[in-house]
This record gives structure tokens, sequence and C-alpha cells, in this order.
């Protein structure tokens, strides 16, 4: 029995696994249950919780490999905007000019990171930069004021400053894309 072209390429892209910036290379470690939605700022075009919704929290990270694959978003490590608190490696604020990341809570693995290095390389243009971790972003708390009222971040983020963004040539506006990192 003949199957036409068309008929092939639609049965494969039923068959095969769908990948995007969002699907999740981890299992949850478990779920938070989102309460309220209050003083949550979008300016970064942040997510905010919704009451009754379900967050998947994530405890580890994917394996740091010399590639390894991550979703770069934008955060803002100045106070008063929507980054949340001061930075967990050292309690300050930062400027959002300096080149500075937060990590996934695996890949941030309880400060063993603070003030070292990572070189993010952009998938979509190739460019490189080296950032400085400062920060966490909190894969297991969320949806409450110390985290800006913002759900848990997803295990494999690199969650950057302006600077980082500007230096890859990477539009903010865009608001996540694909990246990989190592250690510098």
């Amino acid at each position: 029995m003949a199957i036409c072209f068309r008929t092939a390429v639609l049965l494969l892209a039923l068959l095969l696994p769908k990948t995007s910036l969002s699907a999740s290379p981890c299992k949850p470690s478990g779920f938070l249950h989102s309460k309220s939605n209050k003083n949550c700022d979008q300016s970064n075009g942040a997510d905010c919780c919704k009451a009754g919704k379900s967050y998947p929290q994530y405890k580890n990270s994917p394996p740091v490999t010399a590639h390894t694959p991550a979703i770069l978003t934008l955060n803002c490590f100045e106070k008063n905007c929507d980054g949340g608190g001061a930075a967990a490696c050292d309690n300050k604020f930062h400027s959002d000019n300096d080149l500075i990341v937060a990590l996934s809570t695996g890949w941030y693995n309880h400060k063993s990171r603070c003030g070292k290095k990572i070189k993010i390389t952009s998938k979509k243009n190739g460019k490189s930069v080296l950032a400085t971790v400062v920060d966490e972003c909190d894969s297991v708390n969320g949806c409450d004021k110390d985290h800006d009222n913002q759900p848990p971040c997803r295990c494999n983020v690199v969650d950057a400053s302006k600077a980082v963004w500007k230096a890859l040539g990477l539009n903010t506006d865009v608001g996540e894309e694909s990246i990989t990192w190592s250690d510098a």
C-alpha cells in the first residue's frame, strides 16, 4: 500500500516528540499550589501566579556539560523591579548593566556557583558571553512576596540581566531564547 508524501510527513509530525522552549527536561519533585496573584510585576514579561493553579517544583537540573542546553530568560536584578528580593549569593541588588545571571536551583547548587563565571552561547546566532552567577532562580518556591508572586523557575533556566541579552545580540522583547552554557 502506497502512502503519499504529504501523509507520511503528517504521520511523522504526529509521532515525533514535540520540543519547545517550555518543555522541561526534568521531572517535577512536587507541586506548589498558588493562593494569590497579588502585586506581580510583569515589566520584563514575567509570569504571575494564578490563584488555584498548581506549579511544578524542581530540586534538580539537567547535568552540566561543555554545552548544557538551557532557556535564557530576562531578569531584573535591581531594587523595586520584577526580580524579587536581593540576590541570593550576596544579599545585594545589582545593576542590570552588569553581566550577571541567576541559575535554576539544581545548577545553583547551594551557592556553589556564586561569584563564578559561566559561558553562555546563543543557539540563535552563535555569540557567546561570560557572566557571573549572583542569584538563584528558585525552582522550588514561588507565588509569594519574596518571589514577586511569580511561579517557581523551570529546572533549566539561566535568568540573565539585560546586559547579557545585549552582549548576545538578542532582543529582550522575545522573553526566552535557547542557549547552551558551561562553567567558565
